[in-house]
Formats: C-alpha cells, structure tokens, sequence
C-alpha cells in the first residue's frame, strides 16, 4: 500500500547555510600559551601596583580597601575580557570567511593587534567616558563612598548584558552597552538623592556620545554600500566580485586587502575600546590608593613654572574682561563651582561662576606653585587637590561653548591652555594599567569568537560574502573607529562591521536573512535601555545592602 506523503510547507525564510568554516579545536600548546600569558598579565599588573604603592609610601592599615581594590580591578578586566570575544570577532569574519586566513590564525592575528591599539592609544575616550558619570561620585569615588559602589554596578550589568546577547549570537555593541550602564547609575543616583534626572549625568557628553553610537551603524552601512558599487565602477577585476570557491584562498592581492583591513579593525577596536577599561581602571585607583594615583607624580619640577604662568595669565586676562575679583559673602568657589557643575541643563555662565572659576584657577596654582611640584604635595592634600583639579576642568570644558561673548580669543586659548596643563596631571594611565587592559582584551579575543563570527559571517546575507563585500566592509568600520578614536567618540565595532556587511548584501542584491536583520535592530533599540536599567537598579540594590 502506498502512503501519500504530503510535502511540508517551505519556510518563509531558508535557515542561513553553514560553511563549516568554524570547525577547529585548540591544540593544548594553544591552551597552554593562553594561560602562561593570563599568568604573565597578572603577575606584571600585580608587580606595577605594588611598585607604584610602595613609591607613593602609602600605608595599609586595613585589607578591606586592597580587598575591594582587587575585586573591582577583576570585575573591569572580565568586562575588556569579555569585550574581546564579543566585539573584535567581527574583525575577523570576513577574513575567515573568504579564506583569507585560517580562523585561529586570523583570531591570534586579531587578537596582537588588539592589544597594539590599546598600548598605543591616546586616553581621550577613556576620560570621555568618565565624564559621563556623576560628578560627586567621581569626586568621592573612595570605598566608604558610592563611588566602588557606581563601578561595580556599572560593570556587573554591562559584563551581564554582553554574555546574555553572546550566548545568543547577536551582535551588539559593548560600548552601547557601557555607556547605558553609566547613564543607569547617574539617574538612578540622582532620583536616590532628590534631585532631577536631567542633574545625575552629563547630557552634552551623554548626547554627543550617543549621536556616535546612533549615526555609525548608518555610516557603516551606507559607506559600505557606497564603497562597493564605487569599486564597481573602478575596479573592473572580476575575481573581486566572487564569492569564495571550496576552500581556496584569493589572489594575494585581494589577500593582502583584506587581511590588512582586518589589521586596521584590530587596531582602531583596541584603540577605542580598550580605553573604556582603563577610563574606569584608573577611577577604582584613584579610589582606593590616591596617594599613588590621584596625581601623576612623574610630572617634573620643571613643568611648575609654565602652570604658574598660565593660571597667571588666564587670571590676568579674565580680570580685564571684568571678571568680579570677589564672590558673594559666605560663598566658596568650591561650593559655586560644583554646583554649576552639576546643573547640566545650565547654559548662561554667571559672573559668580566665572569668579569662583578664577578664585579657584589661583588657589590650585598656589598649591603647586607652594609645593614646588606635584610630587611634593603632602599626603594629606593630594586628593583634595586632585579633586580641585577635576573641577577646575570640568567647569572650564562645561563653560567654554557658553563664556561671554566678550571674551577675547586669548583669554579662552589660555582657559583651554591651564585645562589641559591640570588634566596632565589628573588623567594619566601607567603603563601597567595599560598592558593589563591590552592582554584582557587581546586573550578574550581568542576565547568565544565563533558565535559572532558565524553570525556576521553566515547570517546577515543570502549569499556567500564577496572579496569585494569583506574589503569594503572592513575598510569603512576601520576608518569610522579610527576617527573616532582620534575625536575622543565612543563608537561600537560590532554596529559598524555588521551594518557595513549588512550594507554590501544590499548594495550588491545578496538579499538579507530577515530574522537576523530584525534581532540585530532590537539588539541595538534594547541595549540602552536594558543596560540602563540593570545598573541602575542594581546601583540601588547595591546601595540599600551596603
């Protein structure tokens, strides 16, 4: 008897192809490697903290601060860590995936010039960042304070929030998520402390951060797509415009392109991303041990007469624009200066702010100037001055867009003069910090790359990724983060790489897998919110317990 098979309905949309690219297993030489330079980063990161200690002749009297110390330096490490598989595995799938280099070749490969581009970074994003947060917790960011507390919140729902969407295969960004980490604990510390949600963060920062985060997954499409029919024009070679055959690899000169596009990836995504870690790395310092990192003691004797001179000069200037010499009766510049700080949607600079701006310019010269140099600052005095420095600058970074229009050119060009001779001395990374952040995020790259590479690689299109389509891609998320890096903008590798990818697919009528296209669009609509919330309440949470 014959049975009548019915045939089963054909999907709406065909599962993405498997190319079996991603079957490898590391050899115990690999395994062995990876844990002998794990040891290597700590034993050298411990080396720098205890030298930098016993040089600031920092005492211990208790356990409970170094205990914290630890914890909050392995928590911000497991977050460049994590950030390593999860965001620099887009750098390698289009190499991998036109057989362009083998997979763990490319991830090693990925993973050295990652760590390149964080040693070699400037520090702009890192203290961009950090101007995000709330001003009284940077200020008080001691262990008996909230400010451990707004660290470990903000790292614990990020580190979170990247493993949740990794496990899943999706691509988002570790700087969406870090950065909606950071706006979740400033409101939640505000509407904690009574006052509004527009004072817990900086919105200009916040704003301009996230026009970065928001207009580079455009960016990274549109330019991709652009790039690629431009190379249509140009390029009249047809091997660009093939996919892959079998496992053969492309001529040398596609080769070399694309696996020089993938460099630059590495590079700008150590470069750029890296510095989060370290932004916050160095705030967890300045915490626990602020004689050894609250100022930068290698600054010389020498650089003393030019701080004097500029606050001199600037003070001098601001008098002859009419600067009042004397703030209201009972009014501290500290007090004054603070509070305009804080009043982030404030967009008039009042006389008394500039007035308690130039009390506050001429006691912090005195101090220096007192002392001889910033090594000779007494124990006692370090972080109060540190933190006189820190407002000092904000306010003239906050005040700068806003100072009277009868300020001449000379006056602001010596405010933004004395604002980057004090930041020398407050925001500085030391070397150790940063070749531990470069190692973390170098050895998280070869550590669950697959997930997101076989998204990017095999998911995103209907059809195999072109030579033409990975150096396109490539290019154009190598040039976007390496100008953001240059402006100090936090941008995600992961939203522009896959949205260029996702941009050469429709530039060249690959087709797009709708499934994966829409979680990857929730994925960038939901992190912000999602990490907002995890941080803020977990900043309450953490905050009622302790």
């Amino acid at each position: 008897m014959s049975v009548l098979r019915v045939p089963a309905e054909p999907s709406a949309e065909p599962e993405p192809a498997s190319y079996g690219l991603l079957d490898v297993t590391h050899s115990p030489a690999a395994v062995i490697g990876f844990c002998v330079l794990l040891l290597v980063a700590v034993a050298y990161a411990g080396y720098g903290l205890v030298t930098d200690v016993r040089a600031s002749a920092t005492e211990i009297t208790s356990w409970l601060p170094m205990l914290l110390l630890v914890l909050a330096l392995l928590i911000a490490l497991g977050f460049e860590f994590v950030n390593g598989f999860h965001d620099t595995a887009n750098a390698v799938a289009t190499v991998i995936y036109t057989h362009s280099l083998p997979p763990l070749v490319a991830v090693v490969w990925s993973g050295i010039f990652n760590f390149l581009g964080v040693m070699l970074s400037t520090g702009a994003v890192a203290f961009g960042i950090i101007a995000l947060l709330p001003l009284e917790l940077v200020l008080n960011v001691d262990a008996g304070s909230g400010g451990l507390i707004m660290v470990f919140a903000m790292l614990i729902s990020a580190i979170a929030w990247n493993l949740g969407t990794w496990w899943l295969g999706l691509p988002a960004s570790s700087s969406h998520t870090l950065i909606g980490s950071i706006l979740g604990v400033g409101i939640a510390n505000a509407l904690m402390s009574g006052r509004g949600v527009l004072s817990g963060v900086d919105w200009s920062q916040a704003v301009k951060a996230g026009y970065a985060l928001l207009f580079s997954p455009v960016v990274g499409f549109v330019a991709a797509a652009l790039l690629l029919l431009a190379l249509r024009v140009l390029v009249r070679n047809r091997a660009l415009y093939e996919a892959p055959r079998g496992n053969t690899p492309p001529p040398m000169w596609i080769r070399a392109l694309l696996v020089l596009t993938c460099t630059g990836v590495s590079f700008a995504h150590g470069s750029n991303d890296g510095q989060k870690g370290m932004g916050l790395i160095m705030l967890i310092l300045v915490g626990t041990l602020p004689l050894a990192y609250a100022l930068d003691r290698t600054v010389s004797e020498a650089d003393t007469p030019r701080l004097v001179a500029i606050a001199e000069a600037a003070q001098q200037s601001m008098a002859a624009e009419g600067v009042p010499l004397h703030l209201p009766v009972g009014e501290h510049p500290r007090t004054v200066l603070t509070r305009y700080v804080e009043n982030r949607s404030q967009r008039v600079v009042r006389p008394e702010e500039l007035a308690a701006l130039s009390a506050m310019m001429d006691y912090v010269r005195a101090q220096v100037e007192q002392y001889g140099s910033v090594a000779g600052v007494p124990p006692a005095q370090v972080l109060q001055i540190r933190n006189d420095m820190y407002l000092t600058s904000e306010a003239i970074r906050l005040m700068e867009k806003h100072l009277p229009a009868a300020f001449d050119g000379q006056t602001r060009g010596q405010l933004k003069a004395f604002r980057k001779e004090i930041d020398r001395t407050t925001k500085f990374i030391p070397l150790w910090v940063k070749l531990a952040v470069a190692i973390a995020l170098g050895l998280g790259t070869l550590v669950g790359w697959k997930r997101v590479v076989r998204t990017v690689g095999e998911k995103i299109g209907k059809e195999r990724m072109t030579y033409a389509q990975g150096v396109s891609a490539q290019f154009v998320a190598m040039t976007t983060i390496g100008a953001a890096d240059v402006f100090g903008l936090p941008v995600s590798t992961t939203h522009v790489l896959s949205s260029g990818v996702a941009g050469t697919m429709a530039a060249n009528r690959s087709g797009l897998h709708g499934t994966t296209i829409r979680n990857m669009l929730l994925a960038w609509v939901l992190t912000l919110p999602a990490a907002m919330l995890l941080s803020g309440v977990l900043y309450w949470l953490l905050h009622w317990i302790f």
